[in-house]
């Protein structure tokens, strides 16, 4: 994923206006490998079809907003659920979560 970080700096959760982080790449393959199962979706219940570059990953951690092509998709019924089901060997470690 190739966003500049001052564009990452500046972007917000459109729902919450929480500050969102690049997700570590242990979770993109996670994500992915999910995605190949047909066990991701997305906040409005539908499955994720398509893989994923990279993510963008709120700050409390409940969902990630896919970038494609580096572009990140920030709309609210298109953020990737982050459910313990699938990835509950992925630890997202306190560092990994923006902060103000």
């Amino acid at each position: 994923m190739s966003i500049s970080k001052e564009l990452i700096q500046m972007l917000r959760c459109p729902e919450t206006k929480e500050v969102l982080a690049e997700a570590p790449e242990s979770l993109i393959v996670k994500i992915n490998k999910a995605i190949e199962q047909k066990i991701a979706y997305y906040r409005n219940n539908t499955p994720v079809l398509e893989r994923i570059d990279g993510g963008l990953l709120r700050s409390d951690g409940k969902y990630l907003y896919p970038v494609r092509g580096d572009i990140p998709i920030l709309l609210v019924d298109e953020s990737i659920v982050i459910d313990d089901n699938y990835l509950n060997d992925t630890v997202i470690k306190q560092k990994d979560l923006p902060s103000e």
